[in-house]
């Protein structure tokens, strides 16, 4: 019995001992972890610092690149290949955005892509809408609002998830000016009565496009307009603003920033019913005087923009046509006319002809 306790005492002894020793030991191996902690934290922040620099130097270098792109025996305006405009609106270019951040700002957000298809342009609104689902706003939550006078011939792509298409009837009209400015008419409806409940943001299109590349939601803000790629290095004296001082789209010399092109543009559901309802307005009251815009609706938005400054623009990067000149300016091309013949998709008898 006695060696029995001697045992139990001793092994009791030897717990005791290395349960006081480890407690001697923990506050250094706590030490130490928080230390390594600490260490990784340093990691972490240091290497999120570094990405941040890169991304600056990145911005800077596609910034530096365009000027020196601009120098090679380019006359002209240099104006839109800066990264600010003057009242310090972004002009957007490939490179001079987080991208990742931007998609976190904006994942709760709901777009929406409105497009007219009418007439002999509905054979455009099958490669639009699938390029559209590759390229346009990709994992993000779309609603597209498609105006046709075809609706029983639109063939529905397959959409992605959180993606929606929502085929609406509309008339034709006979001439394709009167259709390209019914455009506002139908705008104003849509967004003072049904939009402001399904969507955060319009984007605004023509259907003889393709996505080409990238759109996402770098393009998004309160009032976004896109710089015509035809005037994007030509003084403001030469663009084709209204200047007839009859026409509601009026613009005098002197005033605009740049030539915007109304076949992409956007923002705020509030501000598309704004834009729309100014120019439709003066649609209306220059057809009371009898005369019509040099460029119908476009030339009612340059108007609009003009005096309600974009809060965004997008470079011709946003629109482009091949044929133009000074290609090697725009790195990538994400929206791109559809090369046709306009005589035949235009001609008389397919204004009048109501099949």
């Amino acid at each position: 019995m006695t060696m029995s306790r001697q045992w139990v005492i001793g092994i009791v002894f030897v717990v005791v001992v290395t349960a006081v020793l480890i407690c001697l030991q923990y506050p250094k191996l706590d030490m130490f972890l928080m230390k390594e902690e600490k260490l990784s934290l340093f990691e972490i922040e240091n290497a999120n610092e570094i990405a941040q620099k890169l991304t600056e130097k990145s911005i800077e270098l596609g910034h530096c690149e365009r000027k020196l792109e601009s120098n090679k025996n380019i006359i002209g305006r240099k104006a839109a290949l800066q990264v600010l405009t003057p009242w310090l609106a972004p002009i957007i270019w490939d490179g001079i955005y987080d991208l990742n951040v931007l998609n976190d700002q904006f994942k709760d957000k709901t777009i929406g892509l409105f497009v007219f298809a009418v007439k002999k342009y509905i054979r455009f609104l099958g490669p639009f809408l699938e390029s559209a689902e590759r390229y346009f706003m990709v994992g993000h939550k779309v609603r597209y609002y498609v105006f046709t006078d075809k609706v029983a011939e639109v063939q529905k792509p397959k959409l992605a998830e959180k993606r929606v298409l929502s085929l609406m009837e509309v008339t034709a009209d006979q001439r394709w000016q009167d259709v390209s400015m019914r455009r506002m008419q139908v705008l104003t409806n849509l967004t003072r009565e049904q939009l402001p409940q399904e969507i955060d943001y319009l984007v605004c299109a023509d259907v003889d496009m393709v996505f080409g590349d990238h759109v996402g939601v770098e393009i998004l803000g309160d009032r976004v307009a896109t710089i015509h790629p035809g005037y994007f290095l030509v003084e403001p004296h030469s663009f084709s603003y209204e200047r007839r001082q009859i026409s509601e789209a009026f613009i005098p010399y002197g005033h605009g920033d740049f030539y915007y092109m109304a076949a992409f543009y956007g923002g705020t559901v509030e501000e598309i019913y704004k834009l729309s309802t100014a120019c439709q307005n003066g649609i209306v009251a220059d057809k009371k005087k009898n005369i019509e815009a040099v460029w119908q609706e476009e030339s009612h938005l340059n108007k609009y923009m003009a005096y309600n400054k974009p809060t965004k623009v997008l470079s011709p990067e946003y629109i482009w046509d091949t044929d133009l000149p000074n290609g090697d300016m725009i790195k990538r091309k994400r929206f791109l006319a559809v090369h046709k013949n306009h005589a035949e998709i235009r001609n008389r008898r397919d204004l009048i002809d109501t099949d």
